[in-house]
């Protein structure tokens, strides 16, 4: 979330716009859940996919653990074990319970989060109230992280519940009122060619930024062509057809043991009924539209469908040079569809946000220089790990007010429940 607003405006005028943004996103995350019941909201089939209720109680644990109980005199705790419950590093060093038993916990009840919800949400608001403006620059710094977090959180409670719901066999729909993507033919597939040489990357200028998208460096790239749009259903169903799966050749070599080991024949939440492709999705089981951005798809289906097509995937830093200037619009979560849609007619480079997180080449590293921030939020902002590989531009769940041009998100190259797809790119 990027707030700005004029630099006339009175300290009491800023701060009403941060607690209309605090106000606005918590919202955001209540109505996201508001379809679920409460056993909805408790499920993990998998250990990736968390539960609703789990990511409802996480986000209040972030500004409780980083602003009440730090900047508000006599804050009441709402519960003393939540500090650690609901605190994902102690999941990852193994303290207390681990990520794939989220699940176990029936209790606290969803009516227990919202109140907690509700706890954190009164005393938040008072804090951004009071608190006196020699703290206000670093409280409102951590407020700031605290949004952007939450609004990540939103993206993932929609990513786990088509996870989750999958698993039913009763093939539930998060929302039966969502509307189809429209059946309209993709323009036919074009070749942009950019320029080499150094190129700065990495954010600048104003505007919110996670660590992980700093500091702003140069780095030289050989001239290369970036596909004019994602590659869609209809395209990765002839690679299919064309024994994509059972071509070892096109794979790397953990691609294909991943293939082999996971019996993989076609992109997650596809399935063939009476000779017909459908897909699962947040409206429940649809038919194949098959103008959409493929979607679903590992690290190692995109890379294996590039060496097919006689390509390969961008780099990251190939993809942020070529999405500089592009405006910051797209088919992302307040389109409404909560699914891909296919490219519409234009010029240049199109869906280059939402739809689908583009799959790059490029492994989750620190940038040159980098250096994380002291103390307990550096360790929880800061973190790079080992064999992820890093994807751009937004998918149809994020936030549109949430995505840039130097947004690094990341995944291990396995994972497919993320809206994640793919373009092609080639040496000029």
């Amino acid at each position: 979330m990027v707030l700005t607003h004029s630099a006339s405006a009175s300290p009491e005028e800023r701060r009403s716009i941060w607690v209309g943004a605090y106000r606005s996103v918590r919202k955001q995350s209540e109505e996201l859940c508001a379809p679920l019941s409460p056993e909805d909201c408790m499920i993990q089939t998998v250990p990736e996919a968390s539960p609703a209720k789990w990511h409802l109680a996480h986000v209040s644990w972030f500004f409780e653990t980083f602003l009440l109980m730090e900047y508000l005199a006599h804050y009441p705790e709402f519960h003393p074990m939540y500090r650690s419950l609901f605190n994902s590093y102690y999941e990852q060093i193994g303290k207390y319970h681990p990520r794939h038993e989220r699940g176990f916990l029936s209790r606290p009840s969803i009516g227990e989060i919202h109140r907690y919800r509700a706890h954190v949400d009164e005393h938040m608001l008072t804090l951004l109230h009071d608190v006196g403006e020699d703290v206000w620059p670093t409280v409102q710094q951590r407020l700031e992280i605290g949004l952007n977090h939450e609004q990540q959180h939103q993206e993932l409670l929609l990513t786990d519940i088509k996870r989750n719901f999958s698993a039913n066999p009763l093939r539930p729909a998060y929302r039966s009122d969502l509307p189809e993507t429209p059946k309209a033919s993709p323009p036919a597939m074009r070749w942009l060619a950019f320029s080499g040489g150094l190129h700065e990357i990495g954010h600048h200028g104003g505007g919110f930024a996670f660590d992980n998208e700093t500091p702003r460096h140069r780095t030289y790239l050989n001239a290369f062509r970036l596909a004019s749009r994602p590659v869609t259903n209809g395209e990765y169903l002839a690679f299919m057809e064309g024994g994509g799966y059972r071509a070892p050749e096109f794979w790397l070599s953990d691609g294909w043991a991943t293939v082999k080991r996971l019996h993989w024949s076609s992109p997650m939440y596809w399935e063939s009924i009476d000779g017909e492709w459908c897909q699962f999705t947040l409206a429940g089981p649809r038919l194949l539209n098959l103008d959409e951005p493929v979607c679903h798809v590992s690290y190692y289906e995109a890379e294996a469908y590039a060496a097919w097509a006689g390509k390969r995937l961008p780099t990251e830093a190939e993809w942020e040079v070529a999405a500089r200037g592009l405006a910051v619009a797209g088919h992302l979560r307040d389109g409404g569809y909560l699914q891909p849609v296919p490219a519409a007619p234009g010029e240049g480079l199109l869906q280059m946000y939402g739809d689908v997180w583009e799959h790059t080449a490029s492994p989750y590293q620190p940038y040159p220089g980098f250096r994380s921030a002291a103390g307990a939020l550096g360790e929880y902002n800061g973190k790079f790990m080992c064999s992820q590989m890093v994807l751009r531009g937004g998918s149809c769940v994020t936030p549109a007010d949430h995505i840039r041009a130097s947004y690094r998100n990341f995944f291990y190259p396995h994972e497919r429940w993320q809206f994640q797809g793919f373009r092609l790119a080639d040496s000029a």
